[in-house]
């Protein structure tokens, strides 16, 4: 079963999951600890310079072999950002991360660079809203690098649905997007945004209920980056099998309760191995093309190309769950009922209306090859916000990219990047609209 970026659609029919499922996978992590340990203990015995086996071609195979069992049974944790610094005209700034703000599901990150010397070009405040989709924030890596060197950026930290106790309730597409418009309030004003994926549809309804209010702390600018406005264009093979299951399938079929020892023992979820399951399935072949070179490549000794396989697997394998709530929200409102294309959207009950931006810039951007989010999905949304000045509203397709290229790799930094900043930075002194003051509104 192949899941896609937005944390909905399945790829391909699947069994008939209970809510035992969570259960059974943690008893059979747990059976394999001991066959996991003793493959360790043999790829260290057997990759021992002093062990005379360790130079032998068999020595070497068995070790590698070891390695790949141990890899591809374990559970990977939440990856590091690893950024300690960056440059920033011509003078290599450290980076201190820290938390910012907190919710039980989300914290806030700011990636503080340390100057020396205060750099001369203005440095305009980004939001990078990091997709609720499986994978932890620390995927965009490379797109905070990217922007480090000319914004002072922050990001949304999501938090696994199964470290987030029952107590501290539910969380659905209302509350993110509840979220998103807290921690504008707190960002005061002045920032720009960009939505990476998924959260283009929170982040665009958010910006328009905070238009619709005359909210001074209304973003300057939103990038929304292929992301899933209006599925029924060119619709890919994740968003017609969610037309064709329905919301209940998802429900009866994906939904399950986190097991204990888990803090967030008994919540419902959408679990990160199954979405891992679907992430693998919708290229398997590409995956076991990738392990088999790894195990030619620790063979051979060729140790850069082994680390390489090991830096992008330590991040595709780590997963996240997702809380039953959102994601089978998320499933009906943008991929069965298409809400926010058709003027049926709502939040907590109020209409959600892109047509009330009138003061943000737009600016989207699509991959040519993109399987997850369709050519055209994500320009929708300037169709939907029809008072935005013509001026301030902008559209790019990045040529020879899939979904991840978008917003990361080569590509993206070369060609994409530079076309964000241009974009963020015409639109940073933008005079807008007199707005009356807003009181923050505690979430």
């Amino acid at each position: 079963m192949a899941i896609g970026e937005f944390g909905g659609a399945p790829a391909s029919g699947g069994p008939v999951f209970s809510n035992g499922l969570y259960w059974l996978y943690e008893m059979s992590h747990a059976a394999l600890q001991p066959a996991r340990a003793f493959a360790d203990v043999t790829r260290l015995y057997l990759k021992n310079p002093l062990n005379p086996f360790s130079h032998t071609t068999y020595g070497k195979s068995v070790a590698a072999a070891a390695e790949l069992f141990e890899r591809s049974t374990r559970r990977y944790g939440k990856p590091d950002w690893s950024i300690d610094s960056v440059m920033v005209g011509g003078e290599r700034a450290p980076i201190h991360v820290a938390s910012v703000w907190e919710r039980p599901f989300c914290r806030l990150l700011h990636f503080e660079r340390m100057f020396c010397h205060m750099p001369r070009r203005p440095q305009p405040k980004l939001l990078i809203v990091a997709p609720m989709s499986g994978h932890y924030a620390t995927l965009l890596r490379g797109t905070v690098e990217t922007f480090l060197t000319n914004h002072d950026v922050y990001i949304t930290d999501w938090v696994d649905a199964r470290m987030v106790p029952v107590s501290e309730g539910r969380f659905d597409l209302d509350d993110y997007i509840d979220y998103v418009i807290s921690i504008l309030h707190f960002l005061g004003g002045d920032t720009h945004v960009v939505a990476v994926c998924q959260p283009s549809v929170p982040v665009l309804a958010a910006t328009a209920l905070m238009e619709a209010d005359k909210d001074p702390y209304a973003p300057r600018s939103i990038v929304l980056m292929g992301g899933p406005i209006d599925t029924r264009v060119n619709p890919t093979a994740v968003n017609a099998l969610a037309q064709q299951r329905g919301t209940d399938w998802f429900r009866r079929n994906v939904i399950t309760k986190v097991p204990f020892p888990h803090p967030g023992v008994m919540r419902d979820v959408y679990p990160g191995f199954l979405q891992l399951h679907g992430f693998v399935s919708m290229n398997l072949d590409r995956h076991v093309d990738a392990h088999r070179d790894l195990f030619f490549h620790l063979v051979k000794g060729d140790g850069d190309s082994a680390q390489k396989h090991r830096t992008f697997y330590d991040e595709y394998l780590a997963v996240m769950d997702l809380t039953a709530e959102f994601y089978l929200q998320t499933v009906e409102t943008v991929f069965v009922r298409h809400a926010l294309p058709k003027g049926e959207m709502t939040h907590r009950g109020r209409p959600v209306d892109p047509a009330k931006i009138r003061n943000t810039a737009l600016l989207t951007i699509e991959g040519e090859h993109d399987d997850i989010s369709g050519v055209g999905q994500t320009e929708a949304a300037h169709r939907l916000c029809v008072n935005i000045p013509p001026e301030r509203k902008s559209h790019y397709l990045q040529l020879g990219v899939g979904h991840y290229g978008v917003f990361n790799g080569s590509r993206f930094r070369a060609e994409a990047a530079p076309r964000i900043a241009d974009f963020i930075l015409s639109n940073n002194s933008q005079p807008q609209t007199v707005r009356r003051p807003l009181k923050l509104a505690a979430v």
